[in-house]
């Protein structure tokens, strides 16, 4: 059964491809059109406005905080009851160097605000701290997949795999359209998006 949508499609699979490639478009446009640097930076606030902005014409309850429990692969995360009082204190941690804000991703991560679309919004507004602060974006297409998921599994009780990882794909072509693009289509490949790439997307 898929997830209440706009679009009212009832068989999963379809709405996984109508998700892609429409979410895909809007991750596109984020960059062309510079909205990026139009958002808060490092906040749930802005964190929302970009989940808004993807998935926006697909889902009902975008932007919003979940109001039930979720998890993925055995791992729970942030309670409901917890999760207004987690996202206050992930908008205060510092985010000036690599660390602190790998550490405040993971802390993003751990919450998954949304009912959907948690991973893929999440890894954009890390990219924009990133290019803020310390002018440098992750080049997602060089984080392999299987690595990565594990890293983040570890993260919550162990960062330094994560740390390691991500920084070994720091690039200062923080302005690329090619990097972001690749990026894009990596991020949705961890999640088991693959079936448009965003090049040819139209």
């Amino acid at each position: 059964m898929a997830l209440e949508n706009k679009m009212g499609i009832t068989d999963s699979s379809e709405l996984a491809r109508m998700e892609e490639k429409i979410s895909k478009m809007k991750a596109l446009e984020l960059f062309e059109k510079e909205l990026l640097d139009k958002f808060e930076i490092g906040t749930f606030e802005g964190l929302a406005e970009i989940h808004q902005y993807l998935f926006g014409e697909i889902y009902p309850f975008v932007g919003k905080m979940r109001n039930v429990n979720i998890a993925k692969g055995g791992f729970r995360f942030a309670p409901v009851i917890y999760l207004e009082a987690a996202l206050k204190n992930i908008d205060q941690m510092p985010q000036s160097t690599f660390d602190e804000i790998i550490e405040k991703y993971v802390e993003m991560n751990v919450a998954h605000p949304f009912r959907e679309g948690n991973g893929r919004s999440i890894r954009i507004w890390l990219d924009a701290i990133l290019k803020k602060e310390i002018k440098r974006v992750i080049d997602w297409s060089q984080v392999d997949k299987e690595d990565y998921l594990l890293a983040m599994e570890r993260s919550p009780v162990k960062d330094v795999e994560i740390k390691v990882l991500l920084k070994a794909a720091l690039t200062d072509q923080i302005n690329d359209h090619e990097v972001y693009m690749k990026g894009i289509d990596a991020s949705y490949y961890y999640e088991g998006y693959y079936i448009y790439n965003i090049e040819n997307i139209k």
